[in-house]
């Protein structure tokens, strides 16, 4: 099973092009931190602006990078189900361990289609697949109703919810019990969606505090409610700094101020203003992640 703290990492940039050398270090400090799997090509990963062939490259630098110490969970949805179906394919041909599949975005499909979307992703490749709802992102909601349809296909193992509404998520844990594993995709909700029977996150945070991401993880398994809750609340300001401006650019200036990346985006995102960098220094000051 998938759980615990899985990381969204970035991809780190260098003069335009992946920093390849940056991406295998932050690998290695997560795996010696603790994070319980890694999540290339995602949302933070800036998978939206990657050709197919960088794309390919970071999945491949991961799954080397990890070898086999936890979960490698590669980013491949796409807005077209044939595309998608190429990317899962090809991740499964690298070696990931499972696949994060976004909704279609732009698109705007019924139910219906999302539905026969994901079904026929899972009918057609090989990998054990994660649904991913943002709909924030991609103008979209999957419904509870349609994850309990979708949870009944055996290759459809999860899903990352990311609508950050608890009920929404409370319903979709009723409908599928133990069917799908369900992951919150808002940090903010790590804990909550523990509580009401999720198993972990894929997580924004957990690129700047790893070690703190997983104890929280970590000390909700073994039962020590306090400590994940002290954790919780101490991670609070620094989950909610890391969307002063859009994901990831607000993670990426972190990274950099922390000496682990260089400042560098790909249009059209673009650097944070001043002011907005200053405010993130302060809160990763009183983190103690900067001096």
């Amino acid at each position: 099973m998938i759980k615990g703290s899985c990381v969204a990492i970035v991809t780190p940039f260098k003069n335009g092009k992946i920093d390849e050398k940056a991406l295998e270090e932050l690998i290695e400090w997560h795996i010696q931190e603790g994070t319980h799997g890694i999540v290339p090509c995602g949302t933070t990963g800036e998978a939206s602006t990657l050709d197919y062939e960088e794309h390919y490259r970071v999945i491949e630098i991961t799954v080397k990078a990890v070898n086999k110490r936890v979960p490698v969970i590669a980013g491949t949805g796409s807005n077209s189900t044939d595309e998608a179906i190429m990317i899962t394919r090809k991740a499964e041909e690298l070696g990931a361990d499972a696949a994060l599949v976004v909704t279609p975005y732009y698109n705007k499909p019924t139910q219906e289609g999302l539905y026969r979307h994901y079904k026929e992703i899972a009918d057609k490749t090989g990998l054990p697949l994660i649904l991913y709802n943002v709909p924030g992102r991609t103008s979209v909601n999957l419904l509870p109703q349609t994850v309990a349809r979708l949870a009944e296909h055996p290759r459809i193992v999860g899903i990352k919810e990311a609508t950050g509404d608890m009920k929404q998520v409370s319903e979709l844990i009723r409908l599928c019990g133990d069917k799908i594993t369900v992951l919150s995709g808002d940090d903010f909700t790590n804990l909550p969606l523990l509580v009401l029977g999720g198993k972990g996150a894929i997580s924004v945070t957990a690129n700047i505090c790893p070690k703190e991401m997983a104890e929280l993880f970590n000390a909700w398994e073994r039962g020590d409610i306090e400590t994940a809750r002290s954790i919780h609340y101490k991670l609070e300001p620094l989950n909610k700094a890391m969307f002063i401006e859009t994901n990831p650019i607000p993670v990426k200036t972190a990274l950099a101020m922390m000496g682990k990346i260089r400042e560098e985006f790909r249009l059209p995102l673009c650097e944070m203003s001043q002011s907005n960098k200053e405010k993130l220094a302060e809160v990763l000051r009183s983190a103690g992640l900067i001096n």
